[in-house]
């Protein structure tokens, strides 16, 4: 899909604001709808030491709710995703209830494809930005920019990171 040039400026600015790491992840939230587009997008946080991962930020809170930690479940989507840092495209409705137990959830909200983008640090997944969309909405040609914006969202995982 021929998508907009990417503009990082505002996320750049909002990573000096007063207020992270939310005003961070809304900026990402924002620049990566209008780069690569989305209906539901979500950061998940890795906590490597406990073996547990949370929903930091979600667009859609009421269908999608922040916070409460859940253990990782060590699913071929993890291996890829977070263990080999590769992002990941579910294409189709099929792809995404092979992956995600609330598939049904998703695909009520209109979403039938994905773009998990592992944020990464020091060798490691630390998170992922989660885009989603009607079906066949990403492609190979949107991971350049997910992970450009990922990159820019380090210094806000690591801060929920080391949040007690």
């Amino acid at each position: 899909m021929n998508r907009p040039t990417p503009d990082f400026a505002p996320v750049v600015t909002a990573s000096a604001a007063p207020g992270q790491p939310q005003a961070l992840f809304a900026a990402l939230d924002a620049a990566m709808g209008h780069a690569i587009g989305h209906k539901l997008f979500t950061i998940l946080v890795v906590h490597p030491g406990a073996q547990q991962s949370q929903r930091y930020y979600s667009n859609m809170p009421a269908e999608y709710p922040v916070g409460g930690r859940k253990p990782i479940n060590p699913t071929h989507w993890f291996q890829k995703v977070l263990s080999d840092g590769v992002p990941y495209i579910g294409r189709d409705y099929a792809d995404i209830a092979d992956v995600f137990y609330d598939h049904e959830l998703i695909r009520s909200l209109g979403c039938e494809s994905v773009l998990n983008v592992p944020v990464r640090w020091n060798g490691s997944s630390i998170g992922t930005i989660n885009l989603l969309h009607e079906a066949g909405w990403y492609d190979e040609g949107d991971i350049a920019t997910a992970q450009h914006f990922a990159a820019l969202a380090v210094p806000g995982v690591l801060q929920v990171i080391a949040q007690p």
